[in-house]
């Protein structure tokens, strides 16, 4: 696997990924109508590619295809975090996010936070994540449930 920093090129592979993982993943712990929702904003990533330029944002490939993707912006929120359904179990989530944490050092960060999914919530637990609180977020007419995480980062 190679990590790598966003390109414009990347951004079309990005939506569809976020997309895909979202119907095929988070699925498992959302209602129909809620992931549907949720990857609507598929189309909304396809003109972002600022936000993903002025966010640390790394692409995870394997053999020549993204695998996945994340970014944190300098206060050290990580706000995307996502693996491509047919790579799930693969490591692709720790090294992102282990490149991630590590570029929040660099920065002098103290903590790292996280609006967590469903899905995603024993991911961040076992990286020692701590819960603040359950949120429920409107989304296109849809109420989703998510955790807002932080993490102490250890020098």
């Amino acid at each position: 696997m190679d990590l790598r920093r966003y390109r414009a090129g990347d951004l079309p592979a990005l939506s569809r990924l976020f997309g895909e993982t979202v119907r095929r993943v988070n699925i498992r712990d959302y209602t129909p109508a809620q992931a549907e929702a949720w990857a609507a904003g598929e189309a909304d990533l396809l003109t972002r590619d600022d936000w993903f330029r002025r966010l640390y944002t790394l692409v995870a490939e394997i053999d020549g295809q993204i695998a996945g993707y994340g970014n944190v912006d300098a206060t050290g929120y990580l706000d995307h975090l996502f693996v491509r359904w047919d790579c799930q179990g693969r490591g692709v989530a720790t090294a992102l996010c282990d490149a991630l944490e590590e570029h929040c050092r660099d920065l002098g960060l103290a903590a790292v936070t996280v609006h967590a999914s469903k899905t995603a919530l024993p991911f961040f637990l076992h990286r020692d994540y701590r819960v603040e609180r359950e949120q429920q977020v409107p989304v296109r007419g849809q109420v989703l449930a998510n955790y807002a995480m932080h993490k102490e980062l250890r020098r």
